[in-house]
């Protein structure tokens, strides 16, 4: 199972054909696909037209939901803390995706250089 940021479900909502955009596909058609909830937010926040709506309310309906729990949140907690002590500044919803994924062992599909930078400093912990 694969948690898919924004960034890459982004790329497979708009068509475009990049390589996050075929590998959220895959994950689609095998059904490996997960989101959280802040993840579906930001997607409603910038769906672009009926098409992109349509697809949305589809994978509520489909998708593996990784809830955010007290869990998650302690853990995101953390890792901006270690983020801010390292010097590296990040979106916090990047941060609190990058918790979920950890939290439920599942890997993480985003096109998002600061991803790369926060899964460093979670896996030095």
């Amino acid at each position: 199972m694969t948690l898919v940021d924004a960034s890459s479900w982004i790329e497979f909502l708009r068509g475009r054909a990049s390589e996050q955009g075929r590998r959220v596909a895959t994950l689609l058609e095998t059904g490996e696909a997960a989101w959280c909830e802040i993840t579906m937010v930001e997607l409603w926040n910038g769906a672009r037209g009926q098409p992109e709506k349509t697809a949305l309310k589809e994978f509520e309906a489909d998708l593996r939901l990784c809830p955010i729990t007290e869990q998650v949140w302690a853990r995101a907690r953390s890792l901006a803390s270690r983020c801010r002590e390292k010097g590296l500044t990040t979106p916090t919803v990047d941060i609190v995706v990058a918790a979920c994924a950890v939290h439920y062992g599942l890997e993480l599909e985003h096109c998002d250089s600061h991803f790369e930078e926060i899964l460093r400093i979670m896996n030095k912990s």
